[in-house]
């Protein structure tokens, strides 16, 4: 089958599965995006590499790459396989010693794991058929616009207390990507004072 290559777009909140995220894949030579619905802890682990946030302990797709370095294999690539009853499947391609193994894995430890690697994401032309949603030109562009300006205004409106506030709860809310963005402004804001 035809392997596609996909690109982590973003994480945003599930508007159809309560508590849940959507975890956003783009064609990278195309219109098509891959949601696929994953939980918050699942989230969070994208998200912290996403920002690039280190935590003081390794967290276990931080572990699991650390393991690999010292053993001296490498993720090779990760492969969206199946969609089976609306869950994806998918398997990591490690290569060591100019050997290949698959392993089985969610799709979001996979996705964890392929962003910690920096290694290429597929999946095949009839999954992202029966699951891939197109996006029309300027659509996705202009969504992300809008939401971007409303939340922008808002930070830049506020005092630093109230950016601390709207930081803490951020973290509460496991929204790390606003979280970041936030503690970007306060450290700008702290150096122009």
């Amino acid at each position: 089958m035809e392997k596609v290559e996909l690109k982590f777009l973003r994480i945003t909140y599930s508007h159809t599965h309560a508590g849940a995220y959507a975890l956003i894949l783009a064609e990278t030579f195309g219109d098509r995006r891959l949601p696929i619905i994953i939980g918050g802890v699942e989230a969070q682990a994208i998200a912290i590499q996403v920002e690039n946030i280190k935590p003081a302990r390794p967290l276990t797709h931080d572990l699991f790459k650390n393991v690999a370095d010292n053993l001296g294999f490498n993720l090779k690539e990760v492969i969206i396989n199946d969609l089976v009853e609306g869950i994806f499947h998918a398997k990591l391609v490690i290569e060591h010693e100019a050997q290949e193994a698959e392993i089985d894995a969610r799709s979001s430890d996979a996705i964890a794991l392929a962003l910690r690697f920096d290694c290429p994401i597929y999946t095949f032309e009839p999954i992202l058929s029966a699951a891939g949603l197109k996006v029309e030109e300027g659509e996705e562009e202009q969504a992300e616009g809008e939401k971007n300006v409303s939340k922008e205004k808002s930070v830049t409106e506020a005092s630093i207390d109230e950016l601390q506030g709207m930081l803490e709860e951020a973290l509460e809310n496991e929204d790390y990507e606003r979280a970041s963005k936030l503690r970007d402004e306060i450290k700008r804001r702290e150096q122009t004072n």
